[in-house]
């Protein structure tokens, strides 16, 4: 990876940072995410399952919701998702259903994992629905994040 590509994911993934900061500091997992189209953050996400009482409230799930709503459209496939963990795997099915093909993600997650988790929904060749895999950049200021949890 270029020098000015991977300075662009460490500025989107601090971003990212910053949201997931906000959710820690009201007691849910510190995530955050953000959608990218056109070099513009177009949605963001903050974990928020606790504060809502509703497991549906991951980052993820809700910049996807934000990013839909701003397009009007269920078709994420020109946009990038930047999330501080690996997306689990709910939210890989979002992410699949969405067509979004490039995720920058700075920590993997394992058991419940949408691609190093048993059941990889984010890397699933064989629902023939789905578009290709998307793209996985991993490990972008994956310190920092892992820190997040401490």
């Amino acid at each position: 990876m270029n020098h000015k590509v991977l300075k662009q994911h460490e500025h989107y993934m601090s971003v990212c940072i910053d949201l997931a900061k906000i959710a820690k500091q009201r007691g849910d997992s510190p995530v955050g995410s953000i959608i990218i189209q056109n070099g513009t953050i177009i949605a963001e996400g903050i974990e928020g399952g606790k504060t809502h009482n509703d497991i549906t409230f991951h980052a993820e799930i809700e910049a996807i919701r934000q990013a839909t709503k701003h397009l009007k459209s269920q078709d994420l496939s020109d946009c990038i998702m930047y999330t501080t963990h690996e997306p689990c795997i709910m939210c890989s099915y979002m992410i699949r259903h969405t067509k979004i093909p490039i995720i920058v993600i700075g920590l993997a997650t394992g058991e419940i994992g949408g691609f190093s988790s048993k059941l990889p929904v984010l890397i699933d060749t064989t629902i023939k629905r789905w578009t290709a895999p998307p793209t996985l950049i991993n490990g972008i200021l994956e310190k920092e994040c892992a820190a997040l949890s401490n």
